[in-house]
């Protein structure tokens, strides 16, 4: 497993954008492919994003497609979410998630490794 730490969450006005970053310790980041979740109060923790080991092939949910870009600087250890056009009913705790090997992850139980998530609320 290894260790993720999420950042760059607050709050924005609906319109407005964030930029997430979430870095991860260890010296194998390449090898994993990696997830964005979120999850609103009383809700499921749902897939946003998905990127692979080598940031060449991604997922993104339906409600985030053309808005949002995920991607991934290896050398840096850090995957990133960029989030535009933001909507209130986007306010959630947005979840980093990791794990080893190739291919797309778009279930949580795909995953074996969660940050301890950032807030990102959306003011309307």
């Amino acid at each position: 497993q290894v260790q993720l730490l999420e950042s760059g969450g607050g709050l924005v006005q609906a319109g407005g954008s964030l930029r997430l970053s979430c870095a991860a310790s260890g010296r194998t980041f390449s090898r994993y492919r990696m997830g964005w979740f979120r999850q609103a109060p009383g809700k499921e923790r749902d897939i946003v994003a998905a990127i692979n080991w080598s940031g060449a092939t991604t997922y993104y949910a339906d409600s985030v497609k053309g808005r949002y870009t995920i991607s991934r600087d290896n050398a840096k250890n850090t995957v990133y979410l960029q989030m535009y056009r933001l909507e209130p009913e986007e306010t959630a705790v947005y979840y980093c998630a990791a794990v080893a090997g190739y291919g797309l992850g778009i279930g949580q139980y795909d995953y074996d490794s969660w940050g301890q998530g950032t807030q990102v609320t959306v003011s309307s």
